[in-house]
This record gives C-alpha cells, sequence and structure tokens, in this order.
C-alpha cells in the first residue's frame, strides 16, 4: 500500500484558490491519499505533480501504472467524474474508479510533460479539431448513475440529478448582463464590437444539436497517451454546438499566429478537420471573445483582453 508520507509541494499550498477555501481540506489532504490508496490497493509510484486545483499522485494497482487525482470536492468534482463516466475513454483519459464525496478519481496515466501545447501549432490544430469530433457523441443516452451519491447533507448534488447543461442557454443567460458589464467596465472597447456580438446570441441561444461538447477544450488540457496518441483532461460535459470552444482554442495560442490571415488560415483549419459550420463557427469565435474579454477585464487580467481584440479584429465582417 502506499507509504506512510504524502508531503505535498508549497507550490500547491500557495496556490490563489487556498487564499479563501479548502484549509480544512488541505490539513487533511496526505491523510486522505493515504486512506484511498489503502481502499483502493494503490502503491505510490513517483513524485506528485500539481496545477492550481488538484495533486496528481502516481500510483500503481495491480502493476497497472495510473494516477490518483485529489481535489476539492464540490459540484465541479461532480460534474467531472460524470463526463469522464460519459466518454467512458473515447477521446478522453480513462477513470477506473471515483470518490466524488473525497474528490477523489483514479485515471488512466498519461504524459504530463507532452500536451498539444508542446506541438508546433500547424501540427496541433488539425488534432485538436478532430478531437472535438470525436467527443462529439449523441448526450440522449447519458446512464443514470453516472456517479455514486455523495452523503446525505453533501453541499452538492449527485450528477444523476442534474440534466447536461446547454451551449445555448450559457448564451441566453450572459446575453442579459454583456452590456451591463460593458458599461461597468468604462465601455472597454468599441460600441460596434458589442453590438456585433449581441447580434449573435438570438442564433446561438437555439440550438437543435444534443452532440457532447467539451467546454474546457484547449491545447494545454489534451496529453500524450498510451492507448491513443492524445486524449482530453478535466472534460466539462455540455451538450449543444461543439464550436462553443473554438475561440478558446485560437486566443490559447493567439501569440503564434502572425496577423489576421494567419489567425484565419488556423480557423479554417478546424473548421474543416472538425466538420463545423463555417458561419456558426465564426458567431461563436465572435460572441466568445467579447465575454472573455469583459471577464479577463472584470478579474484584472493584461494579456488575454490585447489578444482578444486582435482575435476580433481578425472575425468582425467587414
Amino acid at each position: 500500500m502506499c507509504k506512510p508520507r504524502i508531503e505535498l509541494p508549497r507550490s500547491f499550498l500557495e496556490m490563489p484558490r487556498w487564499w479563501r477555501e479548502g484549509s480544512e481540506w488541505l490539513d487533511a489532504l496526505p491523510g486522505t491519499v493515504l486512506a484511498i490508496c489503502e481502499r483502493w490497493r494503490l502503491t505510490l509510484d513517483g513524485p506528485l505533480r500539481h496545477g492550481s486545483n488538484a495533486i496528481a499522485v502516481p500510483v500503481r494497482r495491480g502493476g497497472e501504472p495510473l494516477i490518483l487525482r485529489m481535489t476539492l470536492p464540490d459540484e465541479r468534482t461532480v460534474d467531472e467524474i460524470h463526463a469522464l463516466r460519459f466518454w467512458d475513454g473515447r477521446g478522453t483519459v480513462r477513470l477506473h474508479d471515483a470518490d466524488a464525496a473525497a474528490g477523489a478519481s483514479l485515471l488512466e496515466r498519461l504524459d504530463g510533460a507532452r500536451s498539444l501545447a508542446t506541438l508546433p501549432l500547424d501540427a496541433a490544430l488539425p488534432i485538436i479539431a478532430r478531437l472535438m469530433r470525436r467527443l462529439a457523441v449523441p448526450t440522449s443516452h447519458v446512464i443514470s448513475s453516472a456517479v455514486e451519491k455523495p452523503p446525505a447533507g453533501a453541499a452538492f448534488q449527485s450528477s444523476r440529478d442534474r440534466a447536461i447543461p446547454s451551449t445555448a442557454d450559457f448564451v441566453r443567460d450572459r446575453a442579459t448582463t454583456l452590456e451591463a458589464d460593458w458599461e461597468r467596465l468604462g465601455r472597454p472597447f468599441a460600441r460596434n464590437i458589442l453590438n456585433a456580438a449581441l447580434a449573435v446570441t438570438g442564433a446561438l441561444g437555439e440550438t437543435t444539436s444534443t452532440l457532447a461538447v467539451n467546454g474546457d477544450l484547449h491545447f494545454n488540457q489534451v496529453l500524450g497517451g498510451e492507448r491513443e496518441p492524445w486524449l482530453a483532461v478535466d472534460p466539462v460535459l455540455l451538450r449543444g454546438d461543439i464550436a462553443y470552444d473554438l475561440g478558446r482554442i485560437l486566443w490559447s495560442r493567439l501569440d503564434e499566429l502572425d496577423g489576421g490571415d494567419a489567425i484565419r488560415r488556423a480557423f479554417e483549419i478546424i473548421v474543416r478537420e472538425a466538420g463545423l459550420d463555417r458561419d456558426r463557427a465564426r458567431a461563436w469565435v465572435l460572441y466568445r471573445t467579447v465575454d472573455y474579454w469583459l471577464w479577463g477585464l472584470a478579474y484584472g487580467l493584461t494579456e488575454d483582453p490585447i489578444r482578444c481584440a486582435r482575435l476580433i479584429t481578425s472575425f468582425r465582417r467587414p
């Protein structure tokens, strides 16, 4: 079983999220990891890694290399387990076991040092585009027992008690606040840019698609694997238009695209490889970029709003 010592890196303990929450969970985390290892018959297999919200502990079970991922249990934890159970390894990391109430997921081990962000952009673009399409399976057969129900009194629901959110729902909800945020932030860009984003909310706020969408798909979230060359991690399960996150895919590596022609070429590669409707995909890029632009300004970001401005300049129609 696991060795009786787990040390959390200082770099993880100092992450901004823990400034406002999670202190009790962090204090108990080494013991929780050991308890999960004992229950699931895991042995430690190397130094742990971490992101901003979770630790990843390399483990083995019966000789098989796996990752024990631990994160603060909340509704997002339940949703992620639900998403992994839904896709069941189709284009995503495979989930072997889970305890939503403990924030524990036992995952297929991928190469954490090799993401699509490490590939040249010309090579990465068609891969992530084809992954968008691979993940787009019908959601009509969602299993009702996707994750075990948390204990009585838990602050979050079981995924069996919730519907899969629609990309159209997000647009309809956000459309009512875009202009107010633009005003509150001092009208940070031209009114006609805001109007262009508002103009597409009607179309994007309606969809007949029930295909699955990963609502957090970008190059850093796709890692190298052995079962499949590239697999998505930390997915967010939505239903609707698979072009939903196309804007994020573009702005996350926009600095590597020299000028509007290069940006539009990258867009066309994704549209072609993912089999998207070009006009609707363009509308998603416009809407999501304006939405993120305002969000970034509200949270004090400095570089991303500049990228959003470049992206909008390339995608607005004459």
